[in-house]
């Protein structure tokens, strides 16, 4: 099999996966797959909502109420592969980061 024939199948065979009822159940990594991520970019990406979920936390413990300086660091940050508000609904549909995704989406929507 040529080597064009077989990422062509293997395009279609993950496109078919992604299909998969189970798929619904993980919205922020089908759009990693969708939006071409590298291993490198999807690891930035987890490593930002980390350091942000840090941040928030710390915030919360000394009492800030004004968080939209995260929101601002994660449009920045993001990777540009992905649409911050796809991002921020798939992150909170996954229930990754619960607390911090709340606070993005509604510092977001302002």
């Amino acid at each position: 099999m040529e080597k064009g024939n077989q990422c062509e199948t293997f395009a279609f065979h993950l496109n078919l996966l992604l299909e998969v009822e189970e798929m619904k159940k993980y919205p922020f990594t089908k759009l990693v797959i969708e939006k071409s991520l590298t291993r490198k970019e999807y690891k930035e990406t987890l490593q930002l909502l980390e350091i942000l979920n840090e941040r928030y936390e710390e915030d919360v413990a000394n009492g800030l109420m004004n968080h939209s300086n995260l929101v601002i660091h994660f449009a920045g940050m993001l990777c540009y592969k992905l649409p911050i508000a796809d991002a921020l609904e798939a992150l909170d549909q996954q229930g990754l980061y619960p607390k911090l995704t709340n606070q993005l989406i509604r510092l977001h929507h302002k």
